[in-house]
């Protein structure tokens, strides 16, 4: 009896020793002071076009907005996943059921370290895994800016997700994989400020790589296979290869890139489809020179392979 006894005593302290890790390693993460100076005071003009490259309408008004309609951020929209369903929330100025309450701090924290006002993680559906490459003053510039739009009333309904994927602590671990506010592709000294311009809003606020990059078996991104295209998260299609070796731009030329975010026209006048149409409506609105330099950082990233596997025909009948 003596040995069982030790034994259990061992096996609780194994175990309790193994929570208290995982609980230290899974701590939500804010803001270092130094990241918080960096914020500024925000500027709304500036803020708008942030607004713009990270689609933030496209999931935040209510599903099929049109027009003003865009920016009443009462959330809605659905993103079914293998993980769950994940609800956009509303996060209009409205201080009771949106984010009209939240300091630029609490806003900062979310966006660049993925961590809820209340001190929880965040799920990466929200894509603050691109968000922390951004410039903290572009952060301070949006948050200018979300603060202008209208209060909305009524909150979006919760996430659906089952076990384990509903234990939130757990995301402290994906983190420590996935959550880098480093480039993804480094360049050499003395690249063209044009390409760097364009990482920024590639990599960050216009987050592309989290629908055109392929995922690991815990959702996070696969970096060594940047933009190389990716089975779709809903549905069976995927998400075209991006890089020079994509076969759908690999003949593009800046110009055409830049055409086509503007426009919505290929070089071959097909238009723009599928979940990409929202993508486009909101690089319109940006200006000549981020477009451009969007299109300059595609064509000088490295060139990678397919990151789905090849479709099969489907059968006749």
């Amino acid at each position: 009896m003596a040995v069982f006894r030790k034994i259990a005593v061992a096996a609780l302290a194994l175990g309790g020793a193994g929570a208290a890790v995982f609980w230290w390693l899974t701590v939500p993460e804010r803001l270092a002071p130094d990241m918080l100076a960096a914020l500024g005071t925000g500027d709304t003009g500036r803020g708008q076009r942030i607004f713009d490259a990270g689609g933030c309408a496209s999931c935040h008004a209510r599903p099929k907005s049109e027009g003003d309609a865009r920016l009443q951020l009462a959330g809605g929209v659905e993103l079914k996943t293998q993980f769950g369903t994940f609800v956009a929330p509303n996060i209009s100025s409205d201080p009771n059921d949106g984010i009209g309450a939240w300091s630029l701090e609490d806003f900062a924290n979310a966006m660049l370290k993925g961590v809820s006002r209340e001190g929880q993680h965040l799920y990466p559906a929200f894509p603050y895994a691109s968000y922390a490459r951004m410039k903290p003053a572009d952060v301070a510039d949006l948050y200018a800016f979300l603060k202008t739009l209208p209060a909305v009333e009524g909150r979006a309904p919760d996430h659906e997700l089952g076990f384990p994927f509903n234990i939130r602590r757990g995301l402290g671990l994906w983190k420590q994989l996935y959550l880098s506010d480093q480039p993804v592709v480094a360049f050499a000294e003395g690249t063209p400020d044009k390409v760097l311009h364009g990482r920024d809003l590639v990599e960050g606020a216009g987050h592309c790589g989290e629908c055109h990059t392929p995922r690991s078996l815990a959702g996070g991104t696969e970096k060594g296979q940047w933009l190389a295209g990716a089975r779709a998260a809903e549905g069976d299609g995927v998400v075209p290869n991006i890089t020079p070796e994509g076969k759908d731009i690999s003949g593009w030329s800046e110009a055409d890139i830049a055409g086509y975010l503007e426009t919505g026209f290929t070089p071959e006048f097909d238009s723009v489809g599928g979940t990409m149409v929202e993508v486009q409506k909101n690089m319109a609105r940006l200006t000549a020179a981020d477009r451009e330099a969007i299109a300059a950082y595609l064509k000088a990233i490295p060139p990678q392979a397919n990151g789905y596997p090849a479709q099969q025909p489907k059968p006749a009948g």
